[in-house]
């Protein structure tokens, strides 16, 4: 099946954020370095990101409510355990690829508006600032590893050529 080329990247880098996961103890993903937060705490965020784009704003959904209170941006810092942020960006990642596999070059130009009233931007700037922010939050992963005197990680990008080329739209 071919997704939208944005569709493809975000796929492409969520498999990237799980690359840089593989062999995360849960005991090292709950290890905060401050100021930052820990691992586990930034999968939820990130499902958390996800969630509030593709599930509640695309969608008009709200799968897992504790999402919103726990892991929004400016959400106070905890260390959750991993599986349990695991399940649930997994749970999110199901629900949001509803739509994400469905979307066309119109539906990423079509304008959110926010209900505050606050802001408008379109579905494929909310893909990208999804995107940009995994892998954010990647680079933030593999230094905590790093600090965590974690060997063998992951290097630089994947098997973009192949699994995620660039093509027209």
């Amino acid at each position: 099946m071919s997704f939208h080329p944005l569709v493809q990247q975000l796929y492409f880098t969520r498999s990237e954020f799980q690359r840089a996961l593989a062999g995360l103890s849960d005991a090292d993903a709950r290890k905060r370095f401050m100021p930052m937060n820990c691992i586990s705490w930034n999968i939820g965020h990130l499902a958390w990101q996800e969630q509030r784009y593709f599930v509640t704003f695309a969608q008009e959904k709200i799968l897992l409510p504790e999402l919103n209170e726990e892991f929004a941006f400016g959400a106070p810092a905890s260390t959750p355990l991993l599986e349990d942020m695991h399940t649930a960006w997994q749970e999110v990642k199901t629900a949001a690829d509803t739509w994400l596999k469905s979307i066309n070059t119109e539906a990423l130009l079509q304008i959110y508006s926010h209900p505050s009233g606050t802001w408008n931007t379109s579905f494929g700037n909310l893909l990208q600032r999804v995107i940009y922010h995994y892998w954010y939050h990647i680079g933030e992963s593999m230094a905590i590893r790093q600090m965590l005197g974690h060997g063998d990680l992951a290097e630089f990008v994947g098997d973009i050529d192949s699994e995620a080329p660039h093509r027209a739209v």
